[in-house]
């Protein structure tokens, strides 16, 4: 498993570029796209660290707004979403959402698990 992002829940994902833009300078930024399979809308930003910022708003999102919490998943890249999903759920974690192709990744399969520390996002690379 290789780290690709973390993934940050807001209520207007214009409203959170310019917020970042006036912390970080931004290096890369997809467009705003509307996913049907998450029932959100997506746009990931690299800043120049290099780290990459997944921004996240919809329903899946709106109950942890309304706790105050943003920072809510970290996604790895895996080779194989399927035996990756198989491994982790057989040490005890729990998958919350099947493999689903997701838009801003052109496609790629994603699933989200919660492991003891956390949500985490699989992606897979192909």
């Amino acid at each position: 498993m290789k780290f690709h992002h973390v993934g940050v829940a807001c209520k207007d994902i214009q409203a959170e570029l310019q917020s970042i833009r006036q912390l970080h300078k931004i290096i890369e930024e997809t467009p705003i796209v509307f996913d049907p399979n998450q029932q959100a809308e997506l746009c990931m930003i690299t800043v120049e660290d290099g780290l990459n910022i997944e921004l996240v708003s919809g329903k899946p999102v709106e109950n942890l707004l309304k706790k105050r919490i943003s920072y809510y998943h970290i996604c790895y890249e895996v080779e194989n979403i399927e035996e990756t999903i198989a491994d982790l759920t057989e040490k005890g974690g729990m998958l919350i959402s099947p493999p689903k192709e997701a838009i801003l990744f052109n496609n790629r399969k994603v699933a989200f698990l919660m492991l003891s520390y956390g949500i985490v996002e699989l992606l897979n690379s192909n």
